[in-house]
């Protein structure tokens, strides 16, 4: 039997950017209807061979042929018009727009004498998100939502194109454990209709669930094609990172100091809402050297109150905050920041970066004061002190001039916390820290928190994935709607034991 023409031919396609050589002569093949796995490191090419075949770049050597003729997409648009679509790993979405609006953006449907036909927009909306079960309403603001509604809106976008080709920049990212089951099925189905994907994804487990074949890039070129029937996680791991990776999941024990931080009964309100309150009682204590996870699903209330405890939130929350023993109240996150307590947020594209700024002024924005020569920032020594949390942290770049927008996803949250490392902080808040973050990464940034811990720093962490908190963590908080419903020690910490905790109703 004669298999089937590719649908998509990748002929030795290369992308320079500043200093970096994104993608080096790759070709692959993908074929109708299949699920093509892309994997590999940050900084690897996944991403920017997406964008290639979606249009975003238009400038690259070599060749794309679409259905048996070449094509070189000049915008998205363009791919749109072709039948290919794009999910986005970092959301590319109008956030002063309803999710409705931002589901048609430049598709308006328009009624008699060309105007808006708002009513069959937020129709056609209801129905894509009741598909993706998504509680959002079509005449929300987006930039209302959670990350993890807003990336459903993101996926509903695609799926309103009808598109033949559908590229997914790792779509379960910022989403809860139920929500990507969700996201299988509707994987599923769409296969079902022969619709053909292209799949990023760190996830390994995720990857040989859905993947025909598995395509491995590393350092901007193609490695292998992979069956998962005839390979396994481990391998696939080694041929993204070249080398085995040391298994962090067992820390030796650490020794807990005195209580760093403690929360005593914090509530924060949610006006206008239903449920009335964000968090409601909520009491911790984290030690030096210490780690404590908190563990909830999608809307648990977990940023919140990393939030509260950084003075970030919206409302102000009450109850009351110690730090090192001492009471204390912000208002604002420099405060915090003074108090030496620093936070890493989720939201790397919007709460994160400085995307004007380069990866150096990204990294020592906190402590220019430490770079000040005779009252004016030193350049020599920010690119220092930036040099230094980039080899510390393994950062993928150039150099510490290179634009922080051209570095990958993951490189760019090394970043973020460098910037939070750099303050010295006696407590570290972590919100989903590695999201969007490959697993040779993960590894490290695993060793760098044990490392920091054992050097006394207290660590808050916050995940979407009960793994990763079972490696990490001391102890484990668990929230359901604002309240604590669980609290583990290591010892007695599972992932059973979490998920119960995590859909107990108070």
């Amino acid at each position: 039997m004669t298999s089937p023409a590719p649908i998509i031919s990748v002929k030795n396609v290369s992308v320079r950017f500043p200093g970096v050589l994104a993608l080096d002569d790759v070709s692959l093949d993908v074929l109708p209807g299949e699920l093509l796995a892309i994997v590999g490191e940050n900084g690897a090419g996944k991403s920017t061979l997406m964008k290639v075949l979606a249009g975003v770049y238009s400038r690259y050597d070599g060749e794309i042929v679409l259905r048996g003729k070449p094509q070189r997409f000049q915008s998205t648009r363009d791919a749109e018009h072709a039948g290919v679509s794009i999910i986005h790993q970092e959301l590319n979405l109008v956030e002063e727009l309803s999710v409705a609006a931002n589901i048609f953006l430049g598709r308006e449907l328009r009624g008699s004498f060309g105007l808006l036909d708002e009513r069959a927009m937020n129709a056609a909306a209801a129905k894509l998100l009741e598909e993706l079960e998504c509680r959002a309403a079509p005449t929300q603001l987006v930039g209302r939502l959670r990350v993890g509604d807003q990336q459903l809106v993101e996926i509903a976008k695609a799926l309103s194109l009808q598109s033949g080709i559908v590229i997914m920049d790792e779509p379960t990212s910022a989403l809860t454990e139920a929500e990507s089951e969700r996201l299988m099925r509707i994987i599923a189905r769409l296969k079902a209709r022969g619709v053909t994907i292209l799949y990023i994804s760190h996830k390994m487990d995720e990857v040989f669930r859905l993947a025909d074949r598995i395509t491995v890039l590393r350092d901007g070129r193609k490695v292998s094609t992979v069956v998962p029937a005839e390979s396994s996680p481990r391998a696939v791991a080694h041929l993204m990172v070249g080398r085995e990776i040391e298994s962090a999941s067992r820390f030796e024990p650490r020794t807990p100091g005195n209580a760093m931080l403690e929360a005593r009964g914090l509530t924060l309100a949610w006006p206008g809402h239903a449920q009335k309150y964000r968090l409601r009682d909520v009491s911790l204590k984290v030690h030096m050297g210490e780690v404590l996870g908190i563990a909830g699903l999608m809307g648990a209330g977990r940023t919140e109150l990393l939030e509260c405890l950084y003075g970030s939130s919206r409302v102000p929350p009450q109850g009351e905050v110690l730090v090192n023993g001492r009471m204390v109240s912000f208002r604002h996150p420099a405060e915090a920041l003074a108090a030496g307590v620093a936070l890493v947020t989720e939201d790397r594209k919007r709460l994160g970066l400085f995307v004007d700024l380069n990866v150096g002024q990204n990294i020592t924005l906190c402590q220019l004061r430490e770079t000040l020569s005779a009252g004016l920032v030193s350049p020599r020594l920010e690119r220092a002190m930036a040099a230094g949390i980039v080899e510390r942290l393994h950062v993928k770049t150039p150099g510490v001039d290179a634009r922080i927008t051209n570095l990958s996803g993951g490189n760019q949250q090394k970043c973020i916390i460098g910037r939070g490392l750099l303050t010295r902080p006696k407590v570290l808040l972590l919100d989903d820290p590695t999201r969007g973050v490959d697993v040779g990464a993960k590894a490290e940034l695993y060793r760098l928190i044990d490392g920091l811990c054992r050097q006394g720093l207290a660590v808050i962490v916050t995940s979407s994935e009960l793994p990763e908190l079972l490696t990490l963590s001391d102890r484990i908080l668990v929230l359901c709607e604002g309240r604590v419903t669980g609290h583990f020690t290591r010892a007695e910490a599972t992932e059973q034991r979490i998920m119960e905790a995590d859909t107990a109703r108070n």
